[in-house]
């Protein structure tokens, strides 16, 4: 299977320069669960073109520092994407901003949290459970990055993960192949760690970073749902 990965962020800073960028991240992810997957990456944020939908076998959209409310170039073109590769049916998998912008292109609300930043591991609640998620069990951890969310899905979607800081965490939606998710398992603790660090004093509190940094002592799920992508892909027909 071949899938087409959607860059639509960056690091900041110097942080672009001394990490792998988000597509190699999924790269290296999925290649442990699945060997024999073949990625291709398309910058949006470089101003490349988008595919054609028809010629994508599967489809992952990364994180990013925009929101779904900025108006940047490549924004409606990635609606207008998200809504054809629905009406097609082509697997399709959201990550932090793809997560959002997957629920906003299909008529869903995003907004900026009244919570305030999402940060450090998160654990989820699962809430409902697909055949596609061997090995699931009460609750799912991964690294968190954001102050958007979804406040209100599309219809049609499922919530499958939640906490007490995200209530759809996690989605699944019932009219397509179709799954994202609010956290990060493309992310290493070290790079999360630094990405953190790089926002101390600046949109970060010394002890929201201080918290997040601890935070990484509890183990992360990043392999399970790297297996769950990975299965989840295979599963549609």
């Amino acid at each position: 299977m071949r899938v087409t990965i959607l860059e639509t962020g960056r690091a900041p800073g110097r942080l672009s320069e001394e990490y792998p960028r988000y597509p190699d991240m999924f790269v290296s992810l999925l290649s442990k669960a699945d060997q024999t997957l073949v990625f291709d990456s398309v910058a949006l944020i470089d101003g490349e073109a988008l595919p054609d939908v028809s010629r994508c076998e599967a489809v992952i959209i990364t994180g990013s520092p925009a929101g779904v409310y900025d108006s940047t170039p490549w924004m409606d073109p990635l609606r207008v994407f998200i809504r054809e590769a629905f009406a097609t049916r082509k697997p399709m998998v959201g990550i932090c901003f793809g997560h959002q912008i997957i629920a906003d292109a299909l008529g869903g609300q995003v907004a900026k949290s009244h919570k305030g930043w999402g940060i450090g591991r998160h654990t989820y609640d699962v809430t409902n459970q697909l055949d596609w998620m061997a090995g699931a069990g009460p609750t799912l951890s991964l690294s968190a990055s954001h102050q958007d969310q979804v406040i209100t899905p599309p219809e049609g979607a499922i919530t499958l993960a939640r906490s007490a800081h995200t209530d759809h965490a996690m989605l699944a939606y019932t009219d397509a192949p179709v799954i994202s998710v609010q956290g990060h398992p493309e992310y290493s603790d070290r790079f999360v760690a630094a990405l953190w660090s790089a926002r101390r004093g600046r949109a970060l509190t010394d002890d929201q970073v201080d918290a997040a940094l601890e935070s990484l002592a509890r183990p992360e799920d990043n392999a399970l749902f790297a297996d769950w992508i990975v299965r989840f892909l295979r599963s549609v027909r």
